[in-house]
């Protein structure tokens, strides 16, 4: 008996398209099933690892930080005073380090400007302790230097001279001076929150980060920039990143949920949230078990086209 012809072997064409088409897709479907449930958010900008309790889209993360990230090539910190690249962020420590390209440092003197934070910002990321702002060049009626004296403090034995002489980009205000350096303050971020740089009257500022570890280190030598630490409520999320979500909220309520995929939403988890972090949840299993049953569906038609024949 002659060979059945391919047509009737493997059903008639549309049979054999859909049969194909579905032995193609199945494969990576089954191994990668993020691929069909692809998360909202994302993970990442440029080298900065995203993740709870910040986000960079819309609904991802935390909503007391939404709106405070702008993903370009770089991660930047957005604050009423500007934009600050991120340079670090340690989610076991809860700090991020950012970096205003526009702040005087020991090697560059840019133009009188403030850092101003917004009410929520103030409380929620904050800059840490040890990062110390250093005022300088102010003037003898400042209010640092009478009234509110006590707000500057000795930052690990170093000392205005030290600054003005060591540092080229400061080093102009010892001359303009004559005989003496002009005042300076090493303070905390609390002193610029309250009054703006005006209201000091000092003409620059820079800022120094881990000043715990500075103590006999010269000015050329300092980290510049500036370390804030967060806090991240525990309202579940691990819940939900352990059934393979990202944790969100509401865009217009801002009520949490729990994002599974750009069209599924959860209030605390994806269903099945025993999975592993990273695995596939209990929507991808189905979504794939209705690909089987299909695929079993056109197998047993062309099965049955061959006993027919």
């Amino acid at each position: 008996m002659a060979s059945p012809p391919f047509s009737v072997i493997f059903g008639h064409q549309n049979l054999t398209f859909s049969w194909s088409l579905l032995l193609f897709l199945l494969p990576p479907l089954i191994l990668s099933p993020s691929l069909v449930f692809a998360s909202p958010c994302r993970n990442s900008c440029g080298n900065i690892p995203i993740k709870y309790p910040f986000g960079i889209d819309d609904g991802c993360g935390a909503p007391q930080f939404r709106r405070m990230f702008n993903c370009s090539n770089d991660l930047f910190f957005l604050t009423p005073s500007g934009s600050y690249k991120v340079q670090s962020i340690d989610y076991d420590k809860q700090s991020m380090v950012i970096y205003d390209p526009a702040m005087s440092t020991c090697s560059i003197l840019q133009p009188h400007h403030d850092f101003i934070m917004t009410d929520i910002q103030s409380i929620i990321i904050p800059p840490s302790p040890d990062t110390v702002f250093a005022l300088l060049n102010c003037s003898i009626d400042s209010p640092i230097l009478n009234h509110y004296k006590y707000l500057c403090f000795n930052f690990s034995g170093h000392s205005c001279d030290e600054l003005y002489g060591s540092c080229n980009a400061f080093r102009v205000f010892h001359l303009l001076a004559n005989s003496t350096s002009p005042p300076c303050c090493f303070t905390g971020y609390d002193t610029v929150k309250m009054m703006s740089m005006n209201i000091l009257d000092c003409t620059h500022y820079t800022t120094v980060l881990n000043t715990e570890n500075l103590k006999g280190v010269g000015a050329l030598d300092w980290e510049y920039g500036m370390k804030l630490s967060f806090s991240v409520a525990d309202l579940g999320c691990d819940r939900c990143s352990k059934s393979g979500g990202n944790c969100g909220f509401d865009t217009e309520t801002e009520g949490l949920l729990c994002l599974c995929s750009v069209s599924s939403n959860h209030t605390r988890d994806c269903v099945g949230g025993n999975i592993p972090n990273g695995g596939p949840n209990q929507a991808s299993v189905l979504f794939i078990g209705e690909f089987l049953f299909l695929l079993l569906a056109i197998l047993h038609l062309n099965f049955k086209s061959l006993t027919y024949y």
